[in-house]
Parts: structure tokens; C-alpha cells; sequence
């Protein structure tokens, strides 16, 4: 699986949460001011190509659908992340954007709740 660029990931995220659309739909998921409809053409097409949706044709358009879950492709590089980052150990993750105070002592507490329920 091909890493995206921060444009293409944020179009995912529209079309993860679309599901199917046109590339009018994921444009007005934009806070305004949108890019150009033929940037977002561009960057879905792009997409296509990386095989993270598929187009069907529909009348003188294309519907888009992820080929990739979200969940999939959060683990795969979030994976890569952690063993890029932090030598394969989420405990240094977290232990990271604790001292950082990126998260709280009660974000650790519900994760540990989270972990104990198996959520």
C-alpha cells in the first residue's frame, strides 16, 4: 500500500466518510475556500491509480467507493509509524505525548478502561 500525501489523505477521509460520491460531493466537503473542482478531480484520479477507490461511470461522470478501509490503512501506517518513530514500542508512544502533554492522565485512564473491555 502506497503512503498518501497529506491532500490525498484528506480526500480519503471525505470519501471514508461519503462512501460513494462524485467529486462535486467530496468538493463541498471543504471548508470554504474549496479548492478547484479540476484539484480535487486530479487528486481523486490519483487515488484510482494508487488502487484506494475505484470509479464507475455514471451518465458523463464517475462514482467513487474506497477499495480500503479507513481502519486498514490507519493500521497499516500507524504500524510504520510507531516503528519508525518510537524503535516498535507504542508503550514510548504514549509515554512520548504524555511528557509532551499531549494527553492527559485521564485520556490514559479511559484507554486503559478501553483496553481492559477489549474496545
Amino acid at each position: 500500500m502506497e503512503k498518501l500525501t497529506l491532500q490525498e489523505e484528506e480526500v480519503m477521509l471525505y470519501i471514508w466518510e461519503l462512501n460513494d460520491c462524485i467529486v462535486k460531493d467530496i468538493v463541498g466537503k471543504y471548508a470554504p475556500p474549496a479548492p478547484p473542482y479540476t484539484t480535487v478531480a486530479s487528486i481523486v484520479k490519483n487515488l484510482e491509480r494508487k488502487k484506494y477507490v475505484k470509479a464507475k461511470r455514471q451518465g458523463n461522470t464517475y462514482r467513487y467507493t474506497p477499495l480500503i478501509s479507513e481502519s486498514e490503512y490507519k493500521r497499516t501506517f500507524m504500524s510504520g509509524f510507531v516503528r519508525n518513530y518510537f524503535e516498535n514500542s507504542y508503550k514510548q508512544m504514549v509515554s512520548f505525548f504524555a511528557k509532551e502533554q499531549k494527553i492527559s492522565a485521564d485520556d490514559l485512564k479511559d484507554i486503559m478502561e478501553m483496553i481492559e473491555k477489549g474496545e
